[in-house]
């Protein structure tokens, strides 16, 4: 069984990450449609180069398999093209919660087709990534917020944002940035 992850992330936009290496108050905002890019193609090719009984093994019971890691990280894709939407078109809008854990119970993440899943996570990256590289000027600090307090400009949320693809990538290669 998983363990809900109930940590506050938003202290990554503060400082590095021990964990993965990530460096995110470095990161340039017109730097985070490659680096989603880039991220999406090595979910890509680890979905293509492991076999399926690879992928579906979770390292322990209350481990995420890298399929359900490469399910979250699409749906987190999706997640943050849709509330980056809202932040350029609604005034500080508050974004609905979602809860991660019960997304991937619910979609059965660990059944999921991993040729699928590579195809998906591609295509919400690429979508995501050109959400991004179409702001412009003053939409970099058009703000939005989520329930629990935290507050975010498109700038911020963009540097918030690459954390999560690449800590899950260093969480199932145990590679840093």
């Amino acid at each position: 069984m998983i363990t809900p992850d109930t940590k506050d992330w938003t202290w990554v936009l503060q400082r590095p990450c021990a964990d993965c290496g990530l460096d995110t108050p470095s990161v340039a905002r017109e730097d985070v449609p490659a680096m989603v890019r880039a991220n999406a193609t090595a979910w890509v090719a680890r979905l293509a180069e492991l076999p399926d009984e690879r992928l579906r093994r979770r390292p322990r019971p209350d481990v995420w398999s890298d399929l359900e890691y490469a399910c979250h990280v699409r749906d987190v894709f999706r997640l943050f093209a849709v509330r980056l939407d809202l932040m350029l078109t609604q005034d500080d809008p508050l974004f609905a919660n979602w809860d991660q854990d019960e997304t991937a119970a619910a979609e059965q993440y660990g059944s999921q087709d991993p040729g699928l899943v590579a195809v998906q996570l591609a295509e919400a990256a690429e979508r995501l990534a050109q959400a991004f590289e179409a702001v412009a000027g003053e939409q970099w600090q058009r703000t939005g917020g989520r329930s629990d307090g935290a507050r975010f400009t498109v700038e911020s949320f963009a540097r918030y944002l690459i954390h999560d693809p690449v800590h899950h990538l260093f969480d199932v290669t145990g590679t840093r940035v």
